[in-house]
């Protein structure tokens, strides 16, 4: 089962940009799903956006427009640039991989100040 590690979070203002990278140990070039989720404080852990096993992307409304997802498969390397950034993006981002199982990493914070 191959192993994931986000980074990139941290604090940014309002209207600013992060860049999350997921790394994984092994080959994603065969993922079935891979996506980043999040999770707010006091809240469930929900999508914000994945590459389905169709090599199509899913959004969560809410991101649509203002994040992309992204992936290098030389790098294994899967990517979430965020603009636009709103203190409602605060929150824990996940990467996840599946290929026959899922593979979760840890999390990188994300805090937007308003």
């Amino acid at each position: 089962q191959v192993q994931v590690v986000e980074s990139g979070g941290g604090l940014v203002q309002a209207g600013g940009s992060l860049r999350l990278s997921c790394a994984a140990s092994g080959s994603i070039f065969s993922m079935n799903v891979m996506g980043w989720y999040r999770q707010a404080p006091g809240k469930q852990r929900e999508l914000v956006a994945a590459f389905t096993s169709g090599g199509s992307t899913n959004y969560a409304d809410s991101v649509k427009g203002r994040f992309t997802i992204s992936r290098d498969n030389a790098k294994n390397t899967l990517y979430l640039q965020m603009n636009s950034l709103k203190p409602d993006d605060t929150a824990v981002y996940y990467c996840a991989m599946k290929k026959y199982d899922t593979s979760w990493g840890k999390g990188t914070l994300v805090t937007v100040s308003s």
